[in-house]
C-alpha cells in the first residue's frame, strides 16, 4: 500500500531482502548462525528466496531484480540461487567487513567496485560503498584487521584522524564523515556508490540509530547533505535498470 503506486509509476524499484527467521518456511532452528541465510541448506535457503521472490511479484506486479541478503549473509549456493530467481543484481557484499565471529561472512578482501559474479548469467555484485580514509589509508588493508580486537585503538586513529573506515550509511556515520567517505570514493575512482540504511529508521524507536524525532530530523539532513555532496561533485542517482543497461554495453 505504501510503494505499490511509486513502483507502478516507475520512480521506485522493488528489491528482495532474505531474513531467515521471518521468511516462510520456517524448517530451521532459529540461532545466530541461521540468521544468515547463506547458512541454511541449499533447498531450505532456494525454498525461501522463491517464496519472498513470488510474493513480492504477486502484490507488486514486477519481478525483482535485486537481492540483498538479511544481514549481508550470502553464501556458498546464494549466486547459484540467484540466477535461478532471475535476479540480475546481489548487494549483499560489505566490503571491508568481517562477520565471521558471529557465523557469518567475512568481506574484508572483497573489492569496492561492482564485479561480474556469473557474467554470462548475468548476475552482477553492487558492494555496499565502504572506503578507508586518512593519512594511513594505503597501508589500511594491511593495518584494520590487525586492530579488529582492539576497538578502542581503532577510535582513537580515528578521533586523531588518522584512519577511519567509512561505511555510506547513515546509522553510526555522521554526516561529516559520509561526506569525507564520499569523496574518497570519488577520488579512488569508484564507478557507483551503493548507500544504504533500514527503512525502520524513517521513524523513532524502532532501531538503536534513531531513538526519537530529533533523530529522524538528523538523518533526514544527512541525506540532505551527502545528496548535496552528490550532487556538486557531479555524481548521478542509477536505477537497478540503468545499471544493467550500462553494464551490458
Amino acid at each position: 500500500e505504501v510503494l505499490g503506486d511509486a513502483v507502478r509509476a516507475g520512480p521506485c524499484e522493488t528489491g528482495l531482502q532474505l531474513h531467515p527467521w521471518v521468511n516462510p518456511p520456517h524448517l530451521e532452528e532459529v540461532s545466530q548462525a541461521n540468521s544468515f541465510a547463506g547458512n541454511l541448506p541449499r533447498d531450505l535457503e532456494r525454498a525461501k528466496l522463491m517464496e519472498l521472490r513470488d510474493l513480492v511479484e504477486r502484490n507488486f506486479g514486477i519481478a525483482p531484480m535485486i537481492y540483498r541478503a538479511g544481514r549481508y549473509g550470502a553464501g556458498a549456493n546464494t549466486a547459484e540461487l540467484l540466477r535461478e530467481a532471475g535476479i540480475a543484481i546481489d548487494t549483499s557484499v560489505r566490503s571491508l567487513f568481517d562477520y565471521s565471529s558471529s557465523g557469518g561472512p567475512n568481506y574484508r578482501e572483497h573489492p569496492l567496485h561492482p564485479y561480474w559474479v556469473d557474467r554470462p548469467a548475468g548476475l552482477m555484485e553492487l558492494p555496499l560503498t565502504t572506503v578507508y580514509w586518512g593519512p594511513l589509508r594505503r597501508i589500511a588493508p594491511w593495518l584494520y584487521p590487525r586492530l579488529w580486537r582492539e576497538p578502542r585503538l581503532r577510535g582513537l586513529l580515528s578521533l586523531a584522524g588518522l584512519l577511519e573506515r567509512i561505511p555510506l550509511t547513515p546509522e553510526g556515520v555522521t554526516s561529516d564523515e559520509a561526506l569525507r567517505g564520499v569523496d574518497a570514493a570519488i577520488e579512488q575512482g569508484l564507478p557507483l556508490l551503493v548507500l544504504s540504511f533500514h527503512s525502520p529508521s524513517l521513524a523513532p524507536g524502532h532501531t538503536p540509530y534513531v531513538r526519537n524525532m530529533n533523530d529522524v530530523d538528523a538523518l533526514y539532513d544527512w541525506w540532505r547533505q551527502v545528496l548535496g555532496r552528490l550532487a556538486q561533485r557531479g555524481v548521478k542517482p542509477a536505477s537497478v535498470a540503468d545499471v544493467m543497461s550500462a553494464a551490458a554495453l
